[in-house]
C-alpha cells in the first residue's frame, strides 16, 4: 500500500481490479455510493483501449482486447498525473460497436477520491506506483463468464457465439496469463465480488481514514462526483 500523505492533500486513488465479469463495477460502484459525500470519481481502464482508426474491422475484431497491449497505458499514466496534480483532463471515450476511440473526449475535473478500474491495472508497475489502495474482486469462473455473457449481449450488441468464442480463444487464458497474477500485488482481495458487503464497508473505513489523515473532508451540502 502506498504511504499515506498525512500533512499534504493530494488525490487519493483506489484501483479496483478483477477479471471480466468479477464484479469490478459494482465493488467500485458501492465505494462511490458509501463516499457520495466526498469529492470522487470513477475513471475506468476501459476508456484506454488504443486508438485503432488505422485497422480495419477484421483486424480490429482479432485483437486480444484483455492483453496488456490492448491498452494505451501511457496515456491513463499521464492524465492521472495531471488528475493527481489537480488538473482538469480530456478523457478518452471508446466505442465499442467500431472497437476504436471515439473521436469525443470527456471533459473531467480533478476529484479529491479517484477509484481506478480496469483489469489490468495491477500489471504495469507505473500505474501500481500511483495508488494508495489495491484491491483485487475475486470471483468464480463460471459466475464471470454468465456476467460477461449477460453483458456483452445486453450492452454491447454481442451474439452469443462470438462472446463465448472470445472467452474461450482470448478472455480466459489471458485472464490466467495476466489477471489472476497481479493478485499478489492487491492489499485487498475481496471474494464474492459487489456481494461482500462486509469487506466493502472495511474497505470504506479505510479510505475514510486516508481522507481524515490527508485533510480531505466530506461536503454532504454540495458532493462533488463524477462517474
Amino acid at each position: 500500500m502506498a504511504t499515506v500523505l498525512a500533512n499534504k492533500k493530494r488525490p487519493i486513488i483506489i484501483g479496483v481490479t478483477g477479471g471480466s465479469g468479477s464484479g469490478k463495477t459494482t465493488v467500485s460502484r458501492a465505494i462511490f455510493n458509501q463516499l457520495i459525500g466526498h469529492s470522487i470519481m470513477i475513471l475506468q481502464q476501459d476508456s484506454y483501449y488504443n486508438n485503432q482508426d488505422d485497422m480495419t474491422m477484421e483486424e480490429r475484431a482479432a485483437v486480444n482486447y484483455d492483453h496488456p497491449l490492448a491498452f494505451d497505458t501511457d496515456l491513463l499514466i499521464k492524465q492521472l498525473k495531471q488528475l493527481l496534480n489537480y488538473e482538469a483532463i480530456e478523457k478518452p471515450v471508446y466505442d465499442y460497436t467500431l472497437s476504436t476511440r471515439s473521436k469525443k473526449t470527456i471533459h473531467q475535473e480533478p476529484r479529491d477520491v479517484i477509484i481506478l478500474e480496469g483489469i489490468l491495472i495491477l500489471d504495469d508497475e507505473r500505474l501500481r506506483d500511483l495508488m494508495d489502495i489495491k484491491v483485487f474482486v475475486d470471483t468464480d469462473d463460471d459466475i464471470r463468464i454468465i456476467r460477461r455473457i449477460q453483458r456483452d449481449m445486453n450492452e454491447r450488441g454481442r451474439s452469443l457465439e462470438s462472446v463465448i468464442q472470445q472467452y474461450l480463444a482470448t478472455v480466459k487464458p489471458t485472464y490466467h496469463q495476466f489477471v489472476e497474477p497481479t493478485k499478489r500485488y492487491a492489499d485487498l482481495i475481496v471474494p464474492e465480488g459487489g456481494e461482500n458487503q462486509v469487506a466493502i464497508d472495511l474497505l470504506v473505513t479505510k479510505i475514510r481514514a486516508i481522507l481524515e489523515a490527508s485533510g480531505n473532508k466530506e461536503v454532504f451540502d454540495n458532493p462533488d462526483t463524477s462517474i
